[in-house]
């Protein structure tokens, strides 16, 4: 268990920072003064102050700020540091260009995907990546009725490209039963046909019959392109995630906070161990790059208290000429913020429920 809170508190760590590193250093590049920069929610552990900027590390490993001068109206003083209302010290967030504005709250999101590509790097070029070769076919599946063989190569599923086995896997398993339009590539020459995966009642979900994936070395440009992938497969899958949400596909039930990736994280810990270290560091690594990616979508969504939704209210300046009340602003995100402590709570709750239950 210490293990896994270890391993916890270092990817959720090397992620909020990453994220409020990009705000940091934006901020910074536009005269926006930084007044706290810190990791982490609850009481703090250790604090300084440098440059005229608070870092500060806290109890609970979950979280970060990166907190601007003259933020939502709120003005610190140069003498006690109070926060007043009306004072206007040098490097005010409020009187920066707009642009400038929307690259810092942009950062921060914008960083956590260049992350996910840096880990990328490291897992791809370590373990190489899985392509969607079709190694064998099963018998009563169809797959196999289609005309797909041994040795075909997956191109396109509906007209989206497909780069990686996981792409395939994914897009079967939600499917819901309907026909799936299926391009691969067989002695270079391209192929359609038309699959509509069969429901397993044993694993309660649908297949289309094949055992799926080579793995590749990738070496330079190769590295590059497949790290890219990479992310593009779990920005895809963060986004339809998203929309299965939205469409009711999926439940409330099925979101997982702080402590269900802490679980998770400990079952895969123990599922690689077999494996040995290598393994275990490297899937770690890549569950790092899903939580990059997932957090940086996940605050680019126009929410009251998000990136997303400072975005929302700069580019509503952008069009109007004029700022949003920086009191009316303040006052949305403060009711945001209540109610993502709220979902918090919920999810939490539901992630202690789910570990008892097993």
């Amino acid at each position: 268990m210490i293990v896994t809170i270890i391993v916890f508190v270092l990817i959720f760590g090397v992620v909020v920072i990453a994220h409020e590193l990009g705000h940091f250093l934006i901020a910074k590049l536009n005269g926006i003064t930084v007044l706290q920069f810190s990791i982490g929610m609850g009481p703090d552990i250790i604090k300084f102050t440098k440059g005229g900027t608070k870092y500060v590390l806290k109890l609970l490993p979950i979280g970060g700020a990166c907190m601007f001068e003259g933020e939502d109206g709120i003005y610190s003083t140069a003498s006690d540091g109070e926060e007043k209302k009306g004072q206007k010290p040098e490097g005010a967030f409020n009187d920066a260009n707009v642009w400038a504005r929307i690259a810092t709250v942009f950062a921060g999101p914008f960083f956590n995907i260049i992350l996910a590509f840096l880990l990328s790097l490291i897992v791809v070029g370590f373990s190489g990546e899985v392509i969607p070769t079709i190694n064998s076919l099963t018998e009563g599946y169809p797959a196999l009725e289609a005309g797909l063989q041994e040795g075909d190569i997956i191109t396109r599923i509906d007209g989206e490209r497909i780069y990686l086995q996981g792409e395939v896997t994914f897009a079967s398993a939600l499917s819901g039963g309907e026909p799936m339009e299926i391009e691969y590539k067989r002695d270079g020459e391209k192929y359609t046909t038309i699959v509509t995966p069969k429901f397993s009642d044993q694993d309660n979900r649908y297949y289309i019959g094949f055992t799926i994936g080579e793995t590749i070395k990738c070496k330079g440009l190769d590295l590059i392109k497949y790290s890219v992938y990479e992310v593009r497969y779990w920005f895809k899958t963060t986004i339809k995630s998203l929309f299965m949400l939205v469409q009711g596909k999926l439940s409330a039930n099925d979101l997982s906070g702080p402590v269900g990736i802490a679980a998770t994280i400990d079952e895969t810990i123990e599922v690689t161990k077999p494996y040995g270290l290598p393994t275990v560091v490297l899937t770690m690594i890549n569950f790092a790059v899903l939580l990059s990616v997932n957090l940086g979508i996940m605050n680019l969504l126009p929410l009251p208290a998000l990136d997303g939704g400072r975005l929302l209210f700069l580019f509503i300046e952008v069009v109007r000429g004029k700022p949003v009340s920086p009191d009316k602003e303040g006052l949305v995100h403060f009711i945001g913020f209540v109610a993502l402590m709220v979902l918090m709570v919920f999810v939490l709750y539901n992630d202690i429920t789910r570990i008892f239950a097993r």
